[in-house]
């Protein structure tokens, strides 16, 4: 009962929330009054069926308490989180979405943000899926030094990515080569966004790919190569298949991570309207000239992008989510 009372909560506090944002651009103040009550007296209603709905006959008095005490920390991130994301989308106007849909430039950092996302994520695709394998399977020694080198870009600042980048295009000789004699350009270049991409986000998709590996069992592989299969077709017929999953949520949590991130580009390919401009840099740029509501309404595109990836993550990736 109290688990339907929270699901019945919880979809009434999203209804109430998208239609007091959709009222505030169609400027029907008493709608947005009337929605915003009722969305703000909905959360708590789910809160509390939730902590309800948690099954603690067992616990005793001490337990159920502390299960109280835990829960309040979740749900006051959770509501904290809620407000923020509903403070913003409150804030924005339909001049703004309006100026967001038609402003060519917006539209060009769309596209380009899509095109060069979906060109990271297949070559980190590319790499990932040879050696999440590799990490998983094979004992060799420095493979702790491996494992940590492909976290390091989870873990430090994305402005590092960028800086190192710019750095080694500019001022080794190998990275001056490359540009001038093999004329791959990438400093303040749109093949530098992909570049810059890959470099960030690439690791989550290898260790995404990597513990999809570790929970298929060996022992189906070394069946199949009783049964007459090479290690190429194993691999391609028994490994990879049940690891399709942890893959597929590598690939999303890939692109997602590529699709938004900022810093690095700002220092290697710069934020040039109509070339190397992306919405992330787009967030930046209507910022710093003081268009707030536009700015806003580009970076709410971006928190829902963040969303449906996770969501999508949750229902396909099964239990292969990222692990550090």
């Amino acid at each position: 009962m109290f688990a339907r009372a929270a699901y019945c909560s919880l979809v009434f506090f999203i209804s109430s929330s998208i239609v007091a944002v959709l009222a505030n651009l169609m400027e029907w103040n008493a709608a947005v009054r009337f929605f915003t009550v009722a969305m703000w007296i909905s959360l708590p209603l789910y809160f509390v069926a939730a902590l309800l709905s948690i099954d603690t006959g067992t616990l005793g008095w001490p337990g159920r308490i502390f299960t109280v005490g835990t829960f309040l920390f979740l749900a006051a991130f959770t509501a904290f989180a809620f407000l923020l994301v509903i403070a913003d989308a409150l804030y924005i106007d339909a001049a703004a979405v309006v100026e967001v849909a038609r402003s060519p430039f917006i539209g060009k950092a769309l596209q380009l943000s899509v095109v060069t996302s979906v060109a990271t994520t297949a070559l980190a695709l590319l790499f990932a899926v040879p050696m999440g394998y590799a990490l998983s399977r094979y004992a060799f020694p420095g493979r702790v030094l491996a494992d940590t080198i492909v976290d390091i870009p989870i873990v430090f600042p994305p402005l590092v990515a960028g800086l190192t980048l710019l750095i080694f295009f500019c001022q080794t000789d190998l990275g001056t080569w490359i540009e001038e004699n093999l004329g791959l350009e990438f400093v303040f270049q749109p093949k530098g966004i992909v570049l810059c991409q890959f470099v960030v986000s690439a690791s989550f998709a290898i260790r995404s790919v990597k513990t999809a590996f570790d929970e298929v069992d060996q022992r189906l592989e070394k069946v199949a190569l009783t049964l007459g299969y090479t290690q190429w077709g194993s691999f391609c017929h028994v490994s990879l298949p049940l690891a399709g999953r942890g893959v597929v949520a590598g690939a999303i949590l890939t692109w997602a991570r590529a699709f938004g991130i900022f810093g690095p580009l700002m220092i290697f390919v710069g934020s040039f309207r109509g070339k190397t401009e992306v919405l992330s840099t787009t967030i930046y740029l209507e910022q710093s000239v003081g268009n707030l509501e536009v700015a806003l309404t580009v970076a709410l595109l971006l928190i829902s992008v963040a969303v449906v990836a996770l969501l999508t993550i949750r229902l396909v990736g099964g239990r292969a989510l990222v692990k550090l």
